[in-house]
Parts: structure tokens; sequence; C-alpha cells
């Protein structure tokens, strides 16, 4: 499986500078971010684990998961967090239909009350894009930092170092809550939130 653990500055600077890869300033701030939930385990272990250091974030949630599990959409806006539009059946912008597509968005904004959309797999084409940004008046939120926790061909510790080795003041980082990468994720997020807490980092949900 290939990705990029760190986003070229390339690639947010020219090729896609319409979309929001980082956030600014130079506090030592750090912007987790978490996608395709709610999910009746991996939520809500997040959500205590955020709690343990006071950390906000942004979940970008399937529609038909805050179907099935609105107590959990719920809770992460009542304590606090930041809500995103992830589709309704996450689907990837580039073998979909574009009409599909942005109905699947539409559909899914029934139920999520945000401004906020991230493409599933970040697979998003330039005319649904444009759809997107000036016809639905979303903010399209991308990464700095893939952790890979939803690649079950590395291991806990791998996906740790992923995160360590390319996070900086203003990342957003990208976690899943889902069970193909609860192992990993569960692994990674207490390391992260303990090592950065003691390196005098917060963690702020993202607002555009």
């Amino acid at each position: 499986m290939f990705y990029l653990v760190k986003t070229p500055w390339l690639v947010k600077k020219y090729l896609y500078d319409r979309y929001v890869w980082d956030m600014p300033g130079k506090e030592k701030k750090i912007y987790l971010s978490f996608d395709d939930g709610p999910h009746a385990v991996a939520t809500p272990f997040v959500l205590d684990e955020l709690k343990k250091f006071q950390a906000k974030a942004s979940f970008f949630c399937i529609g038909k998961n805050v179907m099935d599990h609105t107590d959990l959409y719920r809770r992460i806006i009542n304590e606090g967090h930041t809500v995103g539009n992830h589709t309704h059946h996450h689907l990837n912008g580039w073998d979909a239909d574009d009409k599909i597509y942005i109905k699947s968005i539409t559909e899914a904004a029934k139920y999520i009350d945000s401004l906020l959309f991230r493409p599933p797999y970040g697979k998003i084409t330039r005319f649904q894009a444009r759809q997107v940004l000036e016809k639905l008046h979303y903010h399209i939120i991308m990464w700095s930092v893939l952790s890979g926790d939803f690649d079950i061909s590395i291991n806990p510790e791998q996906c740790w170092q992923n995160v360590l080795k390319a996070t900086r003041p203003g990342s957003i980082i990208v976690f899943h809550d889902s069970e193909k990468a609860m192992k990993r994720m569960s692994y990674t997020l207490p390391k992260l939130l303990e090592h950065y807490s003691e390196s005098g980092y917060t963690f702020d949900k993202i607002v555009v």
C-alpha cells in the first residue's frame, strides 16, 4: 500500500492550494482528526483518551454511521469537538459519478451539521471540488500527517513512528475511529497525547 505520511509542501502550495492542509500559526498546537466514525467501540475509546488530556479534535463522520450511532455523534459535539462531512457512504471521488458523489454529501448533511468536508481516501476530482467549494460552500479539510493506522501491513509501533517523525506545530493528523484501524490507533493515540502534552503542546479542533 503506497501513501505519503507527510504531505509534500509542493502539493499543498501549488496543486491544491484551496484546500486546508494544516493550521497557521507558530503555537505548539496539534490538530487531531478522526475519519469514518462514529464507531461503537473505536469512537468511545478516542473520546475517553481525549478527555484525559483535555484535548479537542475533529471527527469527519460518515452519514450512515451517524444514523446508526446518533448517541455517539451527540457525545462528540457535547464534549466540545468539531464534526465534518465525510459523505454518506464513504465514496471515492475518483471512481464515483459526479452527481452521485455530490448527492452523497448532501445526504450526509441531513445528519451532520458542519461546513467542513473531507473527501474519503483524500480522492476528489477538480470538478467535484469546485462543486463542494463554490456550490455547497464547504471548506475542504485535508491533512499534513497521515498516521497509516488503516494500513494492516504495519505494526502499531510503526504507526506511532510515522506520527512522531512527521508532526510539527499546526499539523493536521489523520486517524480513523474504525474497526480496521483500532489496533494501531489505540496504541498510537495515547502515546501521542502523552508525549506531546509533556512537550508543551495542546490539541485543538479545526475551525475555519
